[in-house]
This record gives C-alpha cells, structure tokens and sequence, in this order.
C-alpha cells in the first residue's frame, strides 16, 4: 500500500487552505486508516462508525482485539449522538478541559458506533483533542474518528510524523504531519459511570487537576500491574507498551547505584543505555545517554519520553537503565508509561548488597 503524506502548518487557521486535509478527510469517508497529529501523540484515526475501517486499525498495529479504542470528535454534538447518557460529572469535566487531553468512558449509545471499537463493551472513551490539525480533519471527515497512537502495538508512541513513517509506512494510507506534538504522552481516561470517577489511565490531565473540579478521584487498582487476564477498560491497561527493543530497568535508588548496575553489563560486554534527566547527565556514564528532561520540571520529561525510547533502537543497545520519578501531578503518567515499557522490571538499592 501506497502511504500519502501531507504536511500541514499546526495551526491551521483556515482549514479550507489545505487541500491535502480535505483528500485525508476523504480517505477516512472511504474507510480508510490516517495518522495525525494531536497535542499528545500522533493517532491513527478510521470511521469509528464502521467495521470494515476499524479492522484496519488493528491490522495496521498488530493491535490484540480485546483493547478498546478511544473516539475523537470535534464537537460537542457528537458526544451526544455516541453517548446513551452524559453525567453532570462529565459536563463539568469537559467545560474545564475540553479540548484536551482527557478522555471520558460513558455508556454508549447501542448501534452508534462499530462494536470493534469498544471491544464487545457497553462504554467507550471519547475526546476532543486540543489539536487544530485533528480537529480541522474531524470536521471535514464528519464522522466519529476512532484513533489509538500511531505505532506498531507495543512500541513507544509517536510524537513525530517521522515515527509514524517507521512504524508504518506501506501499512496506512496517509500521515498528516502537523509538527510534533505537545504533551507527548497520552490522554488521562477516566471512567465517569462510577459513581466515584475512576482514572483508568493517567494522562495529561493530572489527579489533581481532576480533584480540583470533581473532588475524589480514584486510581483503578489495574494500574498497579499488568493487568494480565483482565478485560481491559481502556487503552494502555493489560498489555506492555511503548518499549524500545532492548529490556528496561527502573532504578530505584541513587545515581551511584545507577552506575554500579551499569558497569556491571559493561562488563559483561552488552552496550548499555541510560535514561536521565538533565540534573544527572553529567554524572551517569553509559555507552548512550538519553536526557529526557528536567526532573525539576517534569513536564519537559513527558514531552520528550517517547522520543527518548525510541532514540535507542537506532542505537542497537543491549539493555537501558532509566531513572524514576514522583507518582505526582504529570509524574504519575510519566511512570505509568516507563513501568509499561520496563514490564514492571524494578532493580532497587535495597535489594541489591
């Protein structure tokens, strides 16, 4: 398959001065796959309404079956068109953040959209990304646009077109490249039909951002694990993702341990990464040093993560040691994506004599 590529200034002031926005738009009316940019990875968008496009999807990514996919729309309208209901919670919610990076599960409308979409359940995730590129698209599709992130199932989400280019080029059939995005990992999902709002995911919407409007927010005890042998709610839940080819470590403890744990399969001949931020990359030593940010400001590590990641294929490293963070504010997502991305493998100081 041929992959059309169109390049379109982020801000879009006038949708109607981009052709190649309308001939994407088209492809998506044809049931076709079209990756574009939002403010927090770059999605790989298909008629959420159809079968037929949503299949697509899960061919283009090798994505399992049984993981849901989130619905983006542009307006207002639309989410009363999919939602059998909207909680007073969620209207709070949206005049706060949307558009935004934050995705609400409601119960959703039967025969509104393709079952694929939800994974056989009776809710969905639906948001409206603060992106002028998505929403020009969304508009000009004039369809609910099912959307996970443009990558092969498993590997570090994009934030570049270029990454989409690698992931799959040959595989969809156009990429819209707006620029790189903003927040640079995904959106928060939360599960408003409990009646305690439940973050399925943490996002770019932090905990407290939500507490701030809704008051109690809980964590899904899911987050903690793999999730393995559930049915997941959302994307991003059961399986690992956004991991680079060689296995990662989560180091739990100083930076001299950090190096200790890399000279060690130094020794042993593997080249060795690190994941650091700019206050120890003076200090730690590996054979590729990646500097994902600043960890007084975090979100400059969540911008910059997935790139980080993925910057190490290239390099054809045997094994990556990374830094942690604070389960706080964008921290707790910054973590959830690394604990993802590691499968959980922690080495801590205290363990280690």
């Amino acid at each position: 398959m041929e992959t059309k590529y169109w390049v379109v200034d982020k801000t879009v002031e006038n949708p109607g001065a981009y052709p190649q926005l309308a001939e994407a738009a088209q492809l998506l009316k044809e049931k076709q796959t079209v990756a574009f940019p939002t403010e927090t990875v770059y999605g790989l968008g298909a008629d959420a309404t159809s079968d037929e496009a949503v299949d697509k999807i899960f061919k283009a990514k090798g994505r399992p079956s049984d993981n849901p996919l989130i619905v983006h729309i542009a307006e207002e309208k639309q989410l009363e068109e999919l939602a059998e209901e909207i909680p007073e919670t969620a209207k709070v919610l949206m005049k706060a953040f949307w558009p935004g990076p934050l995705t609400l599960v409601v119960k959703v409308k039967k025969g509104a959209l393709s079952k694929k979409v939800t994974a056989g359940l009776d809710t969905v995730g639906i948001r409206m990304p603060r992106h002028p590129v998505a929403l020009a698209l969304i508009r000009l599709a004039g369809l609910p646009i099912a959307a996970p992130s443009a990558n092969r199932s498993g590997k570090p989400s994009p934030t570049l077109a270029r990454h989409v280019r690698e992931d799959l080029a040959g595989k969809i059939a156009g990429i819209v490249d707006g620029g790189e995005t903003g927040v640079g990992v995904e959106s928060t999902v939360l599960d408003v039909t409990a009646e305690v709002p439940v973050i399925l995911r943490p996002g770019g919407v932090t905990k407290e951002q939500l507490e701030e409007r809704i008051g109690k927010v809980r964590l899904d005890p899911g987050l903690k694990g793999t999730g393995a042998g559930t049915r997941p709610k959302a994307p991003g839940m059961k399986y690992t993702h956004y991991a680079p080819d060689a296995p990662v470590y989560l180091v739990d403890g100083s930076t001299a341990f950090m190096q200790r744990m890399i000279d060690a399969h130094r020794e042993k001949g593997e080249v060795t990464g690190a994941i650091v931020t700019e206050e120890t990359s003076g200090i730690v030593r590996a054979d590729v040093v990646a500097v994902c940010g600043r960890r007084a400001s975090l979100e400059t590590v969540a911008h910059h993560l997935y790139d980080t990641l993925r910057s190490f294929d290239a390099q054809k490293v045997d094994v990556i040691f990374s830094e942690i963070f604070p389960r706080e504010g964008i921290g707790r997502a910054i973590m959830n994506r690394l604990e993802k991305a590691a499968g959980h493998r922690y080495v801590k100081e205290e363990d280690v004599q």
